[in-house]
């Protein structure tokens, strides 16, 4: 097949910071987005990720897809789905690795990101879109290896022999941590005011008490944004 790279893109999106900013950054460096896609596998959460999503779909102008996937929700055990309480993580225990490896565990789902890049490459495979954005990053590799450059090199490297198209996996984000991601995202005017990070569907805002929340919530206070900390996080 003849390689025409157009910089077509697709966008794992989940309405989160790091999705969000990976788009505006992917858009800033010139490369055009056919397809967002949300995926729904019983998370708690899935409601605000998906009003989310739309909207950060629709400010950007691209077509939103929602992928449902209730095997996915049948064989998670852990918190994001289940009747267990998600953990509580403090924003002071953000750093202690032993809090933040049972915390992960706590919410892990199967092979989620693994699926979700291999789903994109089924479209991308068949539309041609040259690249599939992610938003992993720094500071989540540290806890999740699926946010890990290693997991990034390995996936394209499948990409290579599993598609019939030249498709590449892009984390713009993967060498920053969350204060870097945020200082990023008000560079690039990112509409930080619609996303949801928050793993809780217990209020219609943030918990505040999950580790997505307070590692949202840190970056914002080192990059002193009190409108859109109230915005997101006051009821």
């Amino acid at each position: 097949m003849m390689n025409n790279k157009k910089n077509k893109a697709i966008i794992l999106l989940s309405g989160g910071l790091d999705s969000v900013v990976s788009l505006a950054e992917a858009i800033d460096n010139g490369i055009h987005f056919e397809l967002a896609l949300t995926f729904d596998y019983g998370q708690k959460a899935f409601q605000k990720e998906f009003d989310s999503s739309k909207k950060i779909a629709d400010y950007y102008k691209i077509k939103h897809e929602c992928i449902k996937l209730d095997w996915l929700q049948k064989i998670t055990n852990t918190s994001l789905v289940s009747e267990q309480e998600i953990p509580d993580v403090k924003e002071s225990d953000l750093d202690d690795k032993t809090i933040t490896n049972n915390s992960m565990k706590n919410v892990w789902i199967p092979n989620r990101n693994g699926l979700f890049i291999n789903i994109a490459a089924a479209y991308a495979d068949s539309y041609n879109y040259d690249y599939i954005v992610f938003g992993a990053n720094k500071e989540e590799a540290a806890t999740f290896s699926d946010n890990s450059k290693q997991f990034i090199d390995a996936m394209n490297e499948v990409l290579k022999t599993s598609t019939n198209y030249d498709i590449k996996v892009l984390a713009p984000l993967i060498g920053l941590d969350k204060n870097a991601i945020v200082k990023k995202a008000l560079e690039l005017k990112a509409p930080l005011e619609k996303i949801n990070s928050c793993y809780s569907s217990n209020t219609g805002k943030h918990c505040g008490q999950c580790e997505s929340c307070n590692r949202l919530k840190r970056a914002l206070q080192n990059n002193g944004c009190d409108n859109i900390l109230k915005e997101l996080f006051e009821n």
